[in-house]
């Protein structure tokens, strides 16, 4: 029989990546998800428990009513402006809602959690590319409860013999190659996305934030890495949880960045449509450049991206938005 896993946030777009993944692997994803940013259609591989991890209740009988494996935990709330103005509301649905996971995961006796961390626990980096070494200072109450979660697990660890892989994303693009399921958010805040809304016509341009970084033209630099490599790292990461492997925290990029130009220039390239640009003064706290070190992943989860070129990741998320506008 399948093993059950739960997957928190299975509706969003990242989990439902997931969870195709594991289906394809040959486990039964259960996707537990409000709604509230995931989407009904993204849920194709398994039941859907529409509920939230704040209804203790619902938590606890998801456990009863599954023989659950192990669970991979992506629900969150995961802007970061919003987090800086209401940071009450960040600490209470990342931080307080996992803890009421954690708790229905140990009194079902489930002791195997992939945790769907960030590279904003890191800040305001001291050194590029970035290790799992390096200070985890952040910058704000997104990443904040992020860490908190990953400063809790260690604990639980100890205490109580839970195991966890905790994921540390840098920048999460793309689509699913196959075009089932992409990246919709309202309100949309990411880079390749609102640069394909500009390609469509559906907003008059793309905002440059920022030509002044130190970088070779000015604008910022981030590590791209296509939503489908991620899940392939969550499902490595399961199988070496359930294989009896120990607890880690591995970065997830590919050690390469790219310009806002870049992208923007790439996008032109794979639309074969001129993209406006408007340009615009730095936001306060992003970094020049935010790139991975994902070393560690190859070592501990003998993982690595082999889809998170720049093209690709483009050409996926274009088919996609193209595909979703007819």
């Amino acid at each position: 029989m399948a093993k059950t896993i739960l997957v928190t946030g299975g509706a969003g777009y990242i989990g439902s990546h997931a969870c195709k993944a594991l289906a394809l692997a040959g486990y039964q994803p259960v996707v537990y998800d409000n709604l509230v940013y995931g989407h009904r259609h993204a849920v194709k591989w398994g039941p859907l428990v529409e509920a939230d991890l704040a209804d203790e209740s619902c938590l606890k009988g998801v456990f009863q009513n599954y023989d659950i494996a192990a669970v991979m935990h992506f629900a969150a709330f995961a802007y970061v402006g919003e987090s800086m103005a209401d940071p009450r509301t960040y600490f209470q649905n990342n931080t307080v809602n996992t803890l009421r996971l954690l708790d229905a995961m140990l009194g079902a006796g489930v002791k195997n959690i992939v945790f769907s961390s960030t590279c904003a626990t890191y800040g305001q980096p001291l050194e590029v590319p970035i290790t799992e070494a390096s200070p985890q200072i952040p910058v704000n109450p997104y990443g904040e409860s992020k860490l908190m979660i990953e400063r809790v697990l260690h604990w639980y660890r100890q205490a109580y013999g839970l195991e966890y892989a905790a994921l540390r994303y840098f920048n999460a693009a793309g689509a699913d190659l196959e075009g089932e399921i992409g990246e919709d958010h309202t309100p949309e805040t990411h880079l390749i996305p609102l640069i394909l809304d500009a390609a469509l016509g559906r907003r008059p341009d793309i905002a440059i934030f920022g030509t002044d970084y130190p970088t070779p033209d000015g604008t910022a630099i981030r590590d791209y890495i296509h939503v489908q490599d991620l899940a392939s790292a969550h499902l490595r990461a399961i199988e070496h949880l359930l294989s009896g492997g120990a607890s880690l925290a591995v970065n997830l990029g590919t050690g390469n960045g790219h310009s806002v130009r870049a992208v923007i220039d790439m996008a032109e390239r794979v639309t074969g449509r001129s993209i406006p640009r408007s340009l615009s003064p730095r936001r306060p706290g992003d970094p020049p450049v935010l790139v991975a070190d994902p070393s560690q992943a190859r070592a501990l989860l003998s993982w690595q991206a082999t889809t998170s070129d720049l093209e690709t990741i483009l050409r996926s998320a274009w088919n996609w938005h193209t595909r979703a506008a007819s």
